[in-house]
């Protein structure tokens, strides 16, 4: 059976693996505004990978800035990231608009590689989106915690993301 979450209340199939807890994170190729990103260029250092469907919903945008004000104490041992399948231009101007600082943007909108990797994207919508999931990395790249939001439309667990991102610095 393929891995699922729920968008609206209605069953989705997502593509890719399910990622656990002691797993190698994946490689991806992402943009941070026309840069390529992977994982190897992030520096080697606790990292986490807040995943969103779109930086232009209440739910997502609450997320990003949570994580980001969040992290203002540790954002000189950590790297955090929001992944998402806006265009690098949108999420620029969003964290401009909504002053974020902490967090850098991936875009995902290219060939979607995070997405397959990481067992985050959405399959069979009529466009195609990012479930909602959190992603702890340490140095060594080993996953110490996943968490793929059951409902989309629901919030991540933010205390317990943030104190796994805690404990792999």
């Amino acid at each position: 059976m393929a891995n699922q979450v729920t968008f609206k209340g209605n069953a989705v199939n997502l593509v890719g693996p399910k990622l656990k807890a002691g797993d190698t994170a994946p490689d991806f190729e992402c943009l941070t505004g026309l840069e390529v990103k992977t994982l190897a260029s992030t520096p080697s250092k606790a990292r986490m990978f807040s995943v969103v469907p779109s930086l232009d919903t209440g739910v997502c945008s609450a997320q990003t800035k949570k994580f980001d004000e969040s992290i203002g104490a540790l954002k000189d041992q950590v790297a955090c990231y929001t992944v998402s399948l806006d265009l690098p231009f949108a999420q620029g101007r969003f964290c401009t608009a909504e002053n974020v600082a902490n967090m850098q943007n991936l875009s995902d909108v290219r060939n979607h590689s995070f997405g397959k990797n990481w067992g985050t994207l959405l399959e069979g919508l009529p466009l195609p989106l990012l479930t909602r999931a959190v992603f702890v990395v340490d140095k060594n790249n080993k996953i110490t915690y996943a968490e793929y939001v059951p409902e989309v439309t629901n919030h991540p667990n933010y205390d317990a993301a943030l104190a796994a991102l805690k404990a792999a610095v």
